[in-house]
């Protein structure tokens, strides 16, 4: 079960495949953070927001938990855009 409240019919091939990966991270609390982030956004995320999602993704669990939960900086490349995005929307007190 992943928790996925959307249905990627009517995704193209892109955001299907990202929609899936973010409810499949290897830990349930990543799953939350960005599968819930993503049932909500990716039909509507700019291309270069898909772009930004594609390489977040791309980091290791552990790093991005401690990111998203203030425990670690992200280097700065990837500290800005989309996870700023999704900080805001899935930890309580964070803004945009």
């Amino acid at each position: 079960m992943t928790g996925s409240t959307r249905s990627s019919e009517g995704l193209d091939h892109r955001r299907k495949r990202l929609l899936f990966r973010c409810w499949h991270r290897g830990t349930r609390e990543m799953d939350i953070i960005l599968g819930r982030f993503a049932d909500e956004n990716i039909a509507s995320l700019s291309d270069d927001e898909i772009v930004d999602l594609e390489r977040l993704i791309e980091l290791p669990d552990p790093d991005l938990y401690a990111a998203f939960s203030g425990g670690q900086p992200l280097a700065d490349e990837y500290a800005n855009g989309i996870f700023v995005r999704i900080r805001a929307f899935s930890v309580p007190g964070h803004q945009a």
